[in-house]
């Protein structure tokens, strides 16, 4: 018997499986758009929420719109004391272990879980994306053996954050850093996580389940995990003076600078320099100068790999501002989480608009009509 032979397209890279609004990514010179609008302008100009309201809903709010939105977002941060008491009971697992198993166990309180309409997906994408940091803080004091904060209705998402984590309000400075941050990660294509998200759609399964597929996937070293491995890779760097010789060391031994490289991306991530400013300013501010220096170092060396498509990605410097806002290292990924469920929902309205279930094939090239042995002739 003869196969006939598969074309392979191994990663799925440069497959279309269908067409978006969400996001669009020029890799070859760096730019990034949700919804049409330039990620400089809303780095700089938008908070989180007005892009949660973009991203989910297609367009910027007008004033009323925010305010309305706001509220609603504030009044859903609030969480059931069942998924506190899952929270405790997986208090040791990782901090995605413990976010991915209370996102899939808020469909039960959830009572428009298996409404799959725009308009339902829509408000259960907001009630997830609001209760996402209060999952992540409850656990991060749990551990602690802290008791959990309970959020604050006169603060937004990222200044709750960093309430919930810290049990203060944070310095205004420190709020909007990460308020730019979930910014930067609200929306990204049709990269891994996404597709999970959206294979999961296509199966005609609920939100929840998307976005739970979503949180797993991100959670690889490949994927949500950079931001954690170039801070270790700081650390172990140490000085500014050792960057050079951390790098050449690195590459010649086969190796790889993390935060550098993207899939997508054959110039510097767009996201990356709007973090980079931000790191320098709050290092100065905190006492803490030589992280900066430290990968501002690194990039120096890696420059001439830049000409090959290698530059910094977004995670290149979020690490270190995590890092000196006293964040848990291996919270970082759940930022990155967070600050990607507007994302997800928007992608997840849009495989249900349109769906099909997605169901790519694998080419077989093992033996075929091998003879069958009953179990008791075998040797």
């Amino acid at each position: 018997m003869t196969q006939e032979k598969a074309e392979l397209h191994r990663g799925l890279r440069e497959v279309y499986i269908d067409r978006t609004t969400s996001s669009f990514i020029d890799g070859k010179i760096g730019k990034l758009y949700y919804r049409g609008y330039n990620i400089d302008d809303l780095a700089t100009n938008c908070s989180f929420e007005e892009v949660i309201y973009l991203v989910m809903i297609g367009e910027l709010p007008t004033e009323k719109q925010l305010d309305d939105f706001t509220v609603e977002l504030r009044s859903y941060m609030d969480i059931p004391e069942q998924i506190v008491d899952i929270i405790k009971a997986t208090k040791e697992a990782h901090p995605m272990d413990v976010l991915r198993t209370c996102i899939s166990a808020m469909a039960a309180f959830d009572p428009e879980v298996d409404d799959n309409s725009a308009e339902a997906t829509l408000r259960k994408g907001t009630r997830l994306t609001a209760a996402a940091p209060t999952i992540v803080t409850t656990h991060a004091r749990i551990r602690q053996g802290k008791e959990p904060v309970k959020p604050d209705p006169n603060l937004n998402l990222a200044a709750n954050f960093l309430y919930m984590l810290f049990g203060e309000i944070p310095d205004p400075r420190d709020a909007a850093l990460i308020d730019k941050d979930f910014v930067l990660h609200a929306e990204h294509g049709l990269n891994a996580s996404s597709f999970g998200a959206r294979v999961s759609a296509s199966t005609q399964a609920d939100l929840h389940c998307a976005i739970t597929t979503g949180i797993s996937v991100l959670k690889g070293p490949s994927h949500g995990g950079a931001a954690e491995s170039v801070m270790t890779m700081s650390l172990e760097i140490g000085e500014e003076d050792n960057a050079e010789k951390y790098v050449r060391d690195t590459l010649s031994g086969g190796g790889r600078i993390m935060g550098f490289g993207h899939r997508v991306y054959r110039a510097v991530d767009p996201r990356s320099l709007h973090l980079q400013d931000d790191l320098k300013e709050l290092g100065e501010r905190k006492g803490e100068p030589k992280w900066y220096s430290i990968l501002q170092k690194v990039v120096e060396v890696m420059q001439p790999y830049a000409r090959r498509g290698i530059c910094q990605n977004v995670d290149f410097f979020s690490g270190a501002m995590y890092f000196l806002l006293d964040i848990p290292e291996d919270l970082f990924i759940s930022i990155f989480a967070m600050g990607r469920i507007p994302g997800w929902t928007a992608q997840v309205i849009e495989q249900f608009e349109n769906n099909i279930l997605l169901r790519p094939r694998l080419e077989y090239v093992g033996e075929l009509d091998r003879k069958f042995v009953p179990i008791g002739q075998r040797s």
